[in-house]
């Protein structure tokens, strides 16, 4: 049983299962880049996920770490830079597809993107973004105003008062999923056969969390249940991912986008969800 289509977001009504590229689909390019995000819509995918935090002079970007430090060739705190010192980091400067053998995008000029660069360069895209500090809320909700995007971003967060925040300063129209503290509620209610909805109009989890298994089958149907579609993150291996489309999530999230299109299809299944003779 999929979770009904009636009022659904509209983020969320493209027909399941929804192939999310994670971080634009960080084994193809590196992660949080336009060449990642480029190199997912070449594809075909329709969705993308990103991390958002806000620059010491209010410029949302996209990027997972707090600190450049991992994954670019420069340091520091997103927060205590300026938007000029963070775009002048080489974000391809560690990506390796061959563990450290080449590095082909160094010295490309990949940087750290502008979030509302990718919401304008892609205006047909819709993105599942985690805002995840609180200083970049209110920037985030601002800017999804301020471009008219509230149906085609969905935010998730490892924050119950970040995504309360979002969801107010919305006025409603936010699509979110829940937080940690919903999530367990959720899991305790499992067994009742019925999901609180808690404000949220999608579940969005891992399989699991350490030892204890999320995504299992009375996980799945109670989501249905309450009208919540199931989304789980982050699979990069191809049994996975079919155990999870014959439990019916209703969309994965991976780093390794060719992989996913190729186990969607081998399903009869399109990027977006649709069958592929549709």
């Amino acid at each position: 049983m999929r979770a009904s289509r009636h009022d659904l977001h509209p983020f969320l009504d493209q027909p399941p299962p929804l192939a999310i590229a994670h971080r634009g689909g960080a084994e193809e390019a590196p992660q949080n880049t336009l060449e990642a995000f480029g190199a997912a819509i070449a594809l075909g995918y329709r969705y993308l996920e990103t991390d958002a935090h806000v620059t010491r002079d209010g410029v949302l970007v996209a990027f997972h770490d707090p600190r450049l430090d991992d994954v670019t060739d420069r340091t520091g705190v997103i927060a205590a830079l300026t938007i000029a010192e963070v775009e002048a980091a080489d974000a391809g400067h560690v990506f390796s597809p061959d563990d450290g053998r080449s590095f082909p995008f160094r010295g490309r000029g990949q940087r750290v993107p502008r979030l509302e660069e990718l919401l304008m360069r892609w205006p047909s895209a819709r993105f599942n973004i985690d805002p995840k500090d609180d200083a970049c809320v209110e920037p985030l909700a601002a800017l999804i105003e301020r471009l008219g995007a509230w149906d085609r971003v969905a935010f998730g967060a490892f924050s119950d008062r970040r995504l309360r925040r979002v969801r107010a300063l919305s006025g409603g129209r936010a699509c979110t999923s829940m937080g940690p503290r919903a999530v367990a509620a959720a899991r305790a209610a499992v067994l009742s056969g019925r999901m609180p909805r808690q404000g949220a109009d999608c579940v969005q989890v891992p399989l699991r969390s350490g030892p204890i298994p999320i995504v299992t089958a009375r996980f799945v149907e109670a989501a249905h249940r309450a009208g919540l579609p199931v989304h789980v993150w982050t699979v990069d291996d191809e049994p996975t991912m079919h155990h999870l489309l014959d439990l019916g999530v209703d969309g994965i999230m991976t780093d390794r986008p060719r992989l996913l299109r190729d186990v969607l299809a081998a399903r009869g299944f399109g990027l977006a969800g649709t069958d592929e003779g549709e």
